[in-house]
């Protein structure tokens, strides 16, 4: 099969390849982390609570471990309101040189797994690298549930987790505290995983291709650069809508495969011709 995956990460990845991968990731054990934050940036802020839940689609929850963390630096009021946590809480917990080195165990079994990996996954080296440690996973060895939401859930008009929660009404805790929100993502992984088990190949691909995406992975799919992939998403006419904080444009996955696979056509006929 051709793949569009010449750029690394999921958004260069076919429907069909995508199909695969999560299908792979339903028979794994997942590890499912949450970390709430002084901060949006990883770089400057530190965690000061993390959650991880062990679980897999055919035993359920096999464990999960909760600590707040006392990383030495205030808490400022907007977390606290946003989270609950005050900065009496974190002063009496365990220093991060006391909490991290029981995670790096379980952070390294299994696919590491949350909503929005990339914002969680970023705090979780950074907070290694603040104990002179290098921490990492393969991309085959991670999962996130925004993406797979996008993919499964492209019409709904949020797929923040709050309101994925009360959406499907998982019943957990308010959300923005880890224990809470490392067992709703299990909730959603696991919902979405079954469908991939069990749905149709066509229905799931079906789904996939109604996906909304930015002209970068556009760009991603179809093997070029930006300025080229808009001149040919805006040549082939497909339905196209802009973002609401950005206003940048969005495009249907199935739209831009489509093109992608008209353009691998239309190679392979030249190679053909004498």
């Amino acid at each position: 099969m051709v793949s569009a995956a010449t750029y690394s990460g999921q958004s260069a990845l076919l429907s069909t390849d995508l199909l695969a991968y999560y299908r792979r990731v339903s028979q794994s054990q997942l590890t499912v982390i949450d970390v709430e934050t002084t901060g949006a940036l990883a770089h400057n802020a530190r965690v000061i609570e993390i959650s991880l839940l062990q679980a897999s689609l055919e035993d359920g929850i096999l464990h999960q471990q909760t600590d707040l963390i006392n990383p030495g630096v205030t808490v400022p009021r907007q977390i606290t309101r946003l989270t609950g946590i005050t900065p009496a809480m974190v002063a009496q917990a365990p220093a991060a040189d006391v909490v991290w080195p029981r995670y790096v165990s379980p952070l390294k079994t299994g696919i590491l797994t949350a909503h929005n990996l990339e914002f969680d996954y970023g705090f979780v080296k950074s907070e290694y690298q603040h104990q002179g440690e290098f921490f990492s996973r393969p991309s085959k060895h991670r999962f996130c549930t925004v993406l797979l939401s996008r993919l499964l859930l492209a019409d709904l008009p949020s797929r923040s987790l709050p309101d994925l929660v009360k959406h499907f009404n998982f019943s957990v805790e308010a959300s923005h505290r880890a224990e809470a929100d490392t067992l709703a993502c299990w909730y959603l992984a696991k919902l979405l995983l079954q469908r991939i088990q069990t749905e149709p190949e066509a229905e799931l691909l079906s789904h996939f291709k109604r996906q909304w995406i930015r002209l970068k992975e556009a760009a991603a799919l179809l093997t070029c650069k930006k300025n080229q992939a808009f001149e040919l998403l805006k040549t082939a006419d497909i339905e196209v809508r802009f973002s609401r904080r950005s206003q940048t444009p969005l495009y249907r996955r199935g739209d831009v495969e489509n093109i992608f696979w008209e353009r691998q056509g239309r190679q392979l006929s030249l190679l053909g011709d004498p």
